[in-house]
């Protein structure tokens, strides 16, 4: 991976060409709704949790106009919800595996941003998918240039200078490379969006991301008693954290300067 100065966050040195491959993995959960194995069951019981609490935010950012748009909707489970809570959603998602998942539960999602770009949306979401967009700047300012004058951008994303990022080091499984392509820290964000005329108005931790993180990162070391150690330093980093502010995930509340 190399620094960049000037956002303050890592690159994915060398992208390998063939990016879309390690997306057709049947390991790679966010496109599958896999519950096979133990770590995918940890995956699911979270994903309900933080569900819950995902819709409960954007309820704060709304009043008469509850358009969202969700960019890297994946299987549609976020925008099943909201539509429940009665938004009206929109999504895109380019895998093609994501979107037929999605299509099950009755959600449609578009491939590419460009097919959503017609109208503007109140809010516009990216759960922990900022860090795959192959053209960072550019992606942004399309995201920017179809949110309403006073909507808001969440963005959650992996906090490279977390306790546990630093604990596992080249294990730590969010920077998830090759398909991560950009490993922020909370200054990367606000400067990235501070550029195109956006401030970061609130920021808000992503508890559970800790543990599961860890539990991950410890798999991919082969450790015994993984699962021990894994919660461990995943309550650890939690606690760090309160003082620190430097959560192993991070939801950024992002509206126009």
């Amino acid at each position: 991976m190399r620094y960049n100065k000037e956002f303050d966050m890592l690159i994915t040195r060398p992208r390998p060409a063939d990016l879309d491959k390690y997306y057709q993995s049947e390991n790679y959960i966010s496109h599958t709704d896999s519950s096979k194995s133990f770590l995918d069951k940890v995956y699911q019981t979270v994903k309900r949790v933080s569900l819950f609490l995902k819709v409960r935010l954007i309820g704060q950012f709304a009043q008469d106009d509850k358009s969202i748009l969700d960019v890297g909707a994946g299987t549609g489970d976020f925008l099943s919800a909201a539509s429940e809570k009665g938004w009206t959603i929109f999504g895109v998602e380019p895998n093609w595996r994501a979107r037929g998942k999605a299509s099950e539960k009755e959600i449609n999602l578009s491939d590419d941003i460009e097919s959503v770009m017609d109208r503007k949306y109140k809010v516009i979401t990216l759960w922990h998918v900022l860090e795959h967009l192959t053209d960072l700047e550019n992606q942004i300012l399309k995201i920017i240039s179809i949110l309403e004058e006073k909507g808001t951008i969440l963005v959650a994303v992996p906090n490279y200078k977390s306790y546990d990022a630093k604990y596992y080091k080249d294990f730590w499984a969010a920077y998830d490379v090759p398909r991560h392509l950009w490993h922020f820290s909370q200054e990367s964000i606000n400067r990235l969006f501070t550029k195109y005329g956006m401030t970061v108005v609130d920021t808000k931790p992503m508890y559970f991301d800790a543990f599961y993180v860890s539990l991950l990162s410890e798999k991919y070391k082969g450790a015994r008693l993984g699962f021990i150690r894994g919660f461990i330093i995943g309550l650890f980093s939690n606690l760090s954290a309160l003082f620190t502010k430097e959560y192993s995930s991070l939801i950024y509340v992002i509206k126009k300067a």
